[in-house]
C-alpha cells in the first residue's frame, strides 16, 4: 500500500492554482487599462475626427477588444511577476522584457524560456527542480515515483500506472517509514 509522504501536491499546476498567482494591483491595473482604453475609443478618438466615424458595431469591435487586450496584458505582466520568482528566474528582467517588447511578443518569449518551477529541500534547503525525485545534495526522496521505473507516481497509487510495479514493495530510505499510514 503506498504510503502518505509529505510530498508537494502534484495539483499545485492546476488552472485555479496559476490563477491565484495574478497580483490584486495587476488586477486593478487591468481595471483601470480596461477604462481607459473604453474611454479613448468613445470620447478621445471621435473627437479628433473631422469626417464620420465607422458603423457603431466597429466601433463597439474595435473599442472591446482592444480595452480586453490592454486588460489581457496587464494580467500577464502581474502573473509574470509571481510565477518568475517561483521558478527561480528574475521578475524584474522578465517584467521588462514582457512591458518592453511590443505585441505580447514579451510574454511569448517568457512562456518559451521559463525554467520548471524550484523548490527547496525540506532537508538541505538546496534548491531542486520540480521534475526531480531526490534531492542532488542528500538524496532525500521529495516526490513519488516507482521503484522499478523511477517514473513519477502519485503517493495515492497502489501500483505504477506505467510498468504495473507494486508501490508497496519499494524500499524507501528508513527516515521515510515513519510517515507510512
Amino acid at each position: 500500500m503506498a504510503a502518505n509522504f509529505p510530498f508537494r501536491d502534484e495539483t499545485d499546476t492546476s488552472f485555479s492554482s496559476e490563477l491565484k498567482l495574478i497580483p490584486r494591483w495587476s488586477v486593478a491595473a487591468a481595471v483601470l487599462a480596461f477604462v481607459v482604453m473604453q474611454y479613448l475609443f468613445w470620447v478621445v478618438f471621435p473627437k479628433a475626427r473631422s469626417h464620420p466615424g465607422p458603423p457603431i458595431g466597429l466601433r463597439l469591435y474595435f473599442a472591446l477588444s482592444w480595452s480586453a487586450l490592454a486588460a489581457l496584458y496587464m494580467l500577464m505582466v502581474g502573473y509574470v511577476s509571481n510565477d518568475s520568482p517561483r521558478r527561480g528566474m528574475s521578475a524584474r528582467i522578465w517584467i521588462l522584457v514582457c512591458l518592453v517588447m511590443p505585441g505580447g511578443i514579451g510574454a511569448v518569449l517568457y512562456f518559451l524560456l521559463r525554467q520548471p518551477i524550484v523548490f527547496l529541500c525540506p532537508v538541505c534547503s538546496t534548491r531542486v527542480q520540480s521534475e526531480y525525485h531526490f534531492c542532488p545534495q542528500c538524496a532525500y526522496q521529495v516526490s513519488a515515483s516507482c521503484g522499478n521505473c523511477y517514473r513519477s507516481v502519485r503517493v495515492t497509487d497502489l501500483f505504477c500506472f506505467h510498468c504495473g510495479h507494486d508501490l508497496a514493495l519499494d524500499n524507501r530510505p528508513a527516515r521515510l517509514h515513519a510517515f507510512r499510514s
